[in-house]
């Protein structure tokens, strides 16, 4: 009976909404006018859930936020409708007492804790002032109240750290301070704005573990913000997909991501690849054109423009917001079609005629690339032996082959781009070989002739640093042609109008400035740029990390068609395993500086792989709310390339480890099959029975879980 009484009681609790938001609307002021960015949005979140907020950017989820805890601009306001906050209303507070609500009641946790950590002050002192000014404890009391913070984040040495500036700390442990910031006055709503959107998959995932873990100790609601469609079905109970200003569909994560009963919806999860899926099976979904201006929305339903299933009907009247189901509401007027005929509108990943691997001729050849930058400065040299090196690249070989796609995944520092820039010649190898289609390449750009120059270009993964803010775009396409191709003006003009047309921009944007463009639209001209030499390998370094959805699946297919047209090599490089997998016909696992494992794509996600790898996989978010995933976290970072541990290097960390073997040995490579190579002590057999199902598949039946 006391039982019964205790989970009523959970329930309510459960129940009671923290949130409710009703027909808000925000309004910016403007030369030419007021403009509503957000409009008539309504939702509720209750007591430990955790609301997820999707959508492109440009969509007003964060400027929805904001709103919401009347954190605008000057020139913002909210032209109409509530929000409680259990039942205070937060737009008829004074501004003075929305102050106290800030910190205390409603705290927020931003995407990048480096902008958002004081660098002047020790992080200890800035949680400390939280509990001074809104639990109004002694200074003492209050450095107690943030070293049990810190170790409630699971923060290593916490009383270390507090006497710490922002830059002696990871992006991992930044982020840990702005969540420990963020519970220290046990707020009712925490919102949080692309918290891990910066962050390795491996740290991403302990991030996210620990945030489900303080918001059930704290029973706090979370707004949660976020692109990545593959954390809401990790992490949200419910779900809110937003475009250009409005609520298209809302629901719970099961509702939303297994009854799709909006077009935007349903493209927006085409757009992901599978990780089950490459690009020779399938084609992912990308949805045309743009979200609208606030100034140019269309008179009817404002995805219209972008809608494949959009009728006469659509252009003429704004559907309604509809109750499809309990709780689960639509924007769209054909909802019904898309609940009954769900093959109207697939999810866009459709089946390509499988092309055949044709094994071409081998481009790329590194042989033990090895570069070593040297440590000097500092009060330690004082008391240092010899020469101390950070090994940033130690003893990599890898082969790529014409026509394929090398894929270089790893943590943050663990020298995925030094190798790739030591290929370039952007940074000069300490040692090693590199053959370019069977000739030696000299280590040193300056001393490679134009016509090597020519062969491997790169696409940097921030597109604003790679193009000059002064020049028109096509300026900058043709730089190379001008350099390396030695054409004429008028085959100049003809070669660009070529490129532009490939990467399917419009012939105009040849005359704007980087400024002018979209995110995705600079990354184009940046991959045409790269094209404009005709290389033989292209070295693509995070080209789609900072991109929406739609934009990385668009670029994508269009990486795989140009290589299919033109039998250029990509070595490709990144830390979102699912588009590694989708791209690549090849996998290298880079750790500390050394090759781990090496295998085609298909082999390198199966079972036995590396305990590195291993991780790495658990780690992907998957947006399937079906599926489980085995939880493997590795704890702590990298360790320094400066002070490698010995033995195994991973065996810091490795979940896996045997013992002194690991710790005194460095582990030989074991020979899977042909096509896959791994650095282990463990006996493969062994590994297999260790890892046992796998990585996790996609079901064939609606509901069930599949492992291979």
């Amino acid at each position: 009976m006391i039982n019964k009484t205790i989970q009523e009681k959970d329930m309510q609790v459960k129940n009671t909404a923290v949130l409710q938001v009703q027909d808000l609307t925000v309004t910016y002021d403007t030369k030419a006018g007021p403009l509503d960015t957000v409009r008539n949005i309504s939702l509720k979140i209750h007591a430990g859930e955790i609301y997820g907020l999707v959508g492109e950017s440009g969509s007003g989820k964060s400027t929805l936020a904001r709103g919401i805890v009347r954190y605008l601009p000057s020139n913002g306001r909210i032209s109409s409708g509530t929000v409680l906050l259990s039942d205070m209303d937060l737009m008829k507070l004074p501004a003075a007492e929305m102050r106290r609500i800030w910190g205390a009641k409603i705290t927020m946790v931003h995407q990048d804790p480096g902008a958002a950590v004081n660098p002047s002050l020790p992080v200890g002192e800035q949680i400390a002032e939280v509990a001074r000014v809104h639990l109004h404890l002694s200074k003492a009391e209050a450095r107690d109240k943030a070293v049990d913070m810190l170790t409630k984040v699971r923060m290593p040495d916490p009383e270390s750290v507090m006497k710490r500036y922002a830059h002696q700390l990871s992006g991992g442990m930044l982020q840990r301070i702005l969540i420990a910031t963020a519970m220290v006055t046990s707020p009712q709503l925490i919102i949080m704005d692309e918290p891990t959107t910066a962050l390795d998959v491996t740290t991403e995932a302990v991030i996210l573990d620990l945030i489900n873990e303080l918001m059930k100790d704290f029973n706090t609601s979370i707004l949660y913000i976020t692109h990545n469609l593959g954390v809401v079905a990790r992490m949200c109970d419910r779900v809110g997909v937003m475009y250009a200003g409005e609520l298209m569909e809302e629901g719970t994560i099961r509702q939303v991501f297994k009854n799709k009963l909006h077009p935007y919806t349903r493209g927006l999860l085409g757009c992901v690849p599978r990780i089950e899926a490459s690009k020779r099976d399938v084609s992912l979904s990308s949805i045309p054109g743009f979200i609208p201006r606030p100034d140019q929305l269309p008179t009817g339903c404002i995805f219209a423009p972008r809608c494949s299933l959009a009728e006469e009907a659509c252009q003429v009247c704004r559907p309604p917001r509809v109750e499809a189901g309990t709780e689960h509401f639509t924007a769209c007027r054909r909802w019904e079609e898309l609940q009954l005929k769900p093959e109207l509108f697939m999810n866009g990943q459709q089946s390509r005629e499988g092309s055949e691997r044709k094994e071409g001729p081998l481009v790329l050849e590194a042989r033990n690339m090895k570069k070593y930058f040297p440590v000097s400065g500092g009060l330690s040299s004082l008391w240092r032996r010899g020469p101390t090196d950070v090994k940033a690249v130690d003893d990599i070989s890898i082969r790529v082959r014409g026509g394929f796609t090398m894929g270089i995944v790893g943590e943050s520092g663990c020298g995925k781009t030094t190798f790739a820039r030591c290929i370039s010649g952007l940074e000069e190898a300490t040692s090693g070989e590199i053959m370019l289609e069977g000739q030696r390449l000299p280590k040193a750009l300056l001393k490679r002739l134009p016509s090597q120059l020519k062969k491997i270009q790169m696409v940097f993964q921030n597109p604003d640093a790679s193009l000059n803010p002064q020049h028109p775009v096509g300026e900058s396409v043709a730089r190379p042609l001008i350099l390396l191709g030695k054409l004429s003006p008028k085959e100049v003009q003809e070669r660009l109008l070529e490129l532009f047309r490939a990467v399917n921009l419009p012939e105009d944007y040849m005359r704007r400035l980087p400024h002018e463009l979209s995110g995705g639209e600079k990354q184009r001209v940046a991959i045409a740029r790269a094209f404009a030499s005709d290389p033989t390998l292209m070295i693509c370094d995070e080209p789609i990390a900072s991109l929406d959805v739609s934009v990385q699946a668009a670029l994508m297919n269009m990486l795989v068609k140009l290589q299919e047209s033109k039998g250029t090599s990509y070595l490709f490089i990144s830390h979102d395993l699912a588009a590694v997998r989708y791209l690549s016909d090849w996998i290298a696992v880079v750790y500390l500086g050394r090759l781990w494992e090496v295998g085609s794509a298909e082999d390198v996600f199966m079972p036995p792989c590396h305990p590195y790898t291993e991780a790495l996989l658990s780690a992907i978010p998957i947006p399937d709310p079906d599926l489980q995933q085995e939880r493997i976290r590795l704890l702590g970072s990298v360790p320094s390339a400066v002070n490698i541990p010995p033995g195994c290097r991973f065996h810091t960390r490795c979940p896996r480890k045997l013992g002194k073997i690991c710790e005194e040995q460095e582990p030989s490579w074991q020979e899977v099959n042909e096509f896959h190579s791994i650095c282990c002590h463990i006996p493969l057999d062994e590994l297999k029975i260790l890892q046992g199902a796998g990585s996790i598949r996609q079901a064939d039946n609606p509901g069930e879980v599949s492992r291979c």
